[in-house]
């Protein structure tokens, strides 16, 4: 094909796929449907400006749940944590097992998995400061793959976390 036998068909073909294109009656930089309630559920507002004891005591909470620490940079109020665990379900590996038997050939299953996590600090105002958490998980399989990658979106993970994270915040105020 020459280069004006495939500019006579790029321009229809441009057409065409813009009239294929999905209209939305929300504005296009409007949040996607569920985003809000997202990030609701992994911010917290708490009453203090400090930063860095915000920080602290985010890592020595996550440090109690198991996590090792990967970055911390107060100035810009963000730390990172990770943790290596075990993916394996029993009955998953049963049923790989089986399938291999009866398709001669290695299934895979889930086998370990790294759990991250982390926290972004921002001031609100002149007497607050908001603390959002994210957790996500990417797990390989007994092939070294990478079978998973997923944010980590149960609620009461998060409403855990930061009800730890407050009361760690409140007995750090009150020199408990």
């Amino acid at each position: 094909m020459t280069l004006g036998n495939m500019r006579r068909w790029l321009l229809p073909l441009g057409l065409l796929l813009a009239a294929c294109e999905s209209t939305s009656s929300s504005h296009p930089l409007s949040p996607r449907t569920g985003v809000v309630e997202q990030r609701r559920m992994q911010t917290r507002r708490f009453d203090t400006v400090d930063e860095v004891q915000v920080l602290k005591a985010s890592s020595a909470l996550l440090q109690d749940l198991g996590f090792h620490v990967d970055a911390s940079e107060d100035q810009l109020g963000v730390l990172t944590a990770s943790k290596d665990r075990s993916a394996i379900v029993t009955g998953e590996v049963v049923f790989a097992v089986i399938a291999s038997g009866l398709l001669r050939s290695d299934v895979p299953y889930d086998h370990h998995q790294k759990l991250r996590a982390s926290i972004v600090t921002h001031r609100v105002g002149k007497k607050s400061l908001s603390v959002r958490a994210t957790f996500q998980r990417v797990v390989w399989n007994n092939h070294g793959q990478i079978s998973k990658r997923e944010a980590i979106n149960d609620p009461e993970i998060y409403r855990e976390f930061f009800n730890k994270l407050s009361r760690a915040l409140f007995l750090e105020a009150h020199d408990l």
